[in-house]
């Protein structure tokens, strides 16, 4: 038999019972999911909320991830279980404060090197420092005490995030679309000379007309112009009696090369071996269009 407890021994107390897991109604910046999960682990609902950024970044599945869990997770108490009244908030921590002065600084500190210094940041450089000083305002704010309002940050680093995304996917580019740049918004270029042609035409987001038809074939001489878009629609017009080639490489949307669709490559048409074409019918081109396309339509047709 085991021996009773002696008298005065004292008895050890259960460990307290794990929190359901349930969706947060105080700790919410969406649906409460990353507050619940922090009241269930222990693990600061910051982290809970990085890490889903990082899955959404990573590959698209923070968000799926999220969305189920607020399927699955039913809603926390609106009080708690013992029906105590809620205590009351506690002061105010100034890492908020501190973190939007320090993105002012930041941004105005940029914008000088910018402007008296031939440093070119570009988009994509301000919306990295401007989300990296709100990256540090969101880890401060973890280990801060007080009420630090996370969520207004958390709403500001998703903005940046999103745009610096958006200006990621879009080359550095300049205002004209020419050479090395390109931007966003709607282009028309009408070159009447073949010194007017670009090498290369650039766009990211926008619609792009490029119309050749004032330019002389027999200028040409087998000229090769590069087109680079990401977004929108493109139409190019040649010159009616120009030998083009077109090699065309698309993503999604709607193509009409000559009439024809589909990508790939068109070689220069209506010609045979007499008049300098090969076997295939491919005759020895004016003109070559190398055509890059993100998604959107694309017309190439003569004038």
């Amino acid at each position: 038999m085991t021996a009773p407890f002696p008298p005065g021994a004292p008895l050890l107390e259960p460990p307290p019972p794990r929190p359901a897991l349930r969706r947060s109604r105080t700790d919410k910046v969406a649906g409460g999911v990353a507050g619940g999960l922090a009241q269930y682990s222990g693990v600061d609902a910051l982290l809970w909320r990085v890490g889903f950024v990082a899955l959404t970044l990573a590959g698209g599945t923070g968000i799926a991830v999220y969305l189920l869990l607020w399927l699955l997770m039913p809603a926390g108490p609106r009080t708690p279980a013992d029906g105590t009244p809620a205590a009351p908030p506690g002061p105010r921590s100034p890492v908020a404060g501190i973190t939007v002065a320090g993105l002012l600084i930041v941004v105005g500190l940029m914008v000088l090197l910018t402007r008296y210094t031939g440093l070119d940041l570009g988009a994509r450089g301000f919306l990295a420092g401007a989300l990296l000083v709100v990256g540090l305002g969101l880890v401060a704010s973890a280990f801060a005490r007080g009420r630090a309002p996370r969520g207004g940050l958390i709403a500001l680093g998703s903005v940046l995030t999103l745009a610096l995304m958006f200006a990621s996917s879009v080359h550095d580019w300049d205002e004209d679309g020419h050479g090395p740049g390109g931007g966003v918004g709607n282009r028309e270029y009408q070159p009447t000379s073949v010194e007017d042609v670009e090498a290369v035409y650039r766009l990211g987001a926008g619609n792009m007309e490029i119309d050749l038809s004032e330019i002389d074939g027999d200028d040409l001489g087998g000229r090769e112009i590069r087109i680079d878009q990401d977004l929108g629609n493109l139409e190019v017009e040649v010159p009616d009696d120009v030998a083009v080639r077109v090699v065309l490489d698309q993503d999604g949307g709607n193509t009409e090369i000559f009439g024809q669709s589909g990508d790939g490559y068109f070689p220069a048409e209506d010609a045979d071996e007499d008049d300098g074409g090969d076997e295939d019918g491919d005759r020895d081109p004016a003109l070559v269009l190398t055509i890059d396309h993100g998604v959107g339509n694309v017309e190439v047709s003569r004038a």
